[in-house]
């Protein structure tokens, strides 16, 4: 997957998901929508700005586990600058 953010001064984190049909048909890209949105909705909470942010779906992601999805979107997200600080 790819992630994309654009900074806007008001308002919280927008998700927006994308897959083009180099995936496959309508079922696949439906598939790897819902996979991206419910990995960053079990995720935002750990997640803070004010940006928009973009998760462009690979055919990869139709075969991945769900622990490497979830881990590949905290990794982006954590080289994005979008993941909360631990305290500690």
């Amino acid at each position: 997957m790819v992630l994309y953010t654009l900074p806007r001064p008001d308002g919280a984190l927008r998700l927006g998901v994308v897959s083009s049909r180099k995936i496959g048909g309508a079922v696949q890209r439906n598939r790897a929508r819902r996979l991206l949105r419910e990995a960053f909705r079990r995720n935002r909470f750990q997640m803070e700005g004010q940006a928009d942010v973009v998760l462009i779906a690979r055919a990869a992601l139709l075969t991945a586990k769900w622990a490497d999805i979830e881990s590949e979107l905290i990794a982006l997200a954590q080289r994005a600058g979008l993941m909360r600080k631990q305290a500690g």
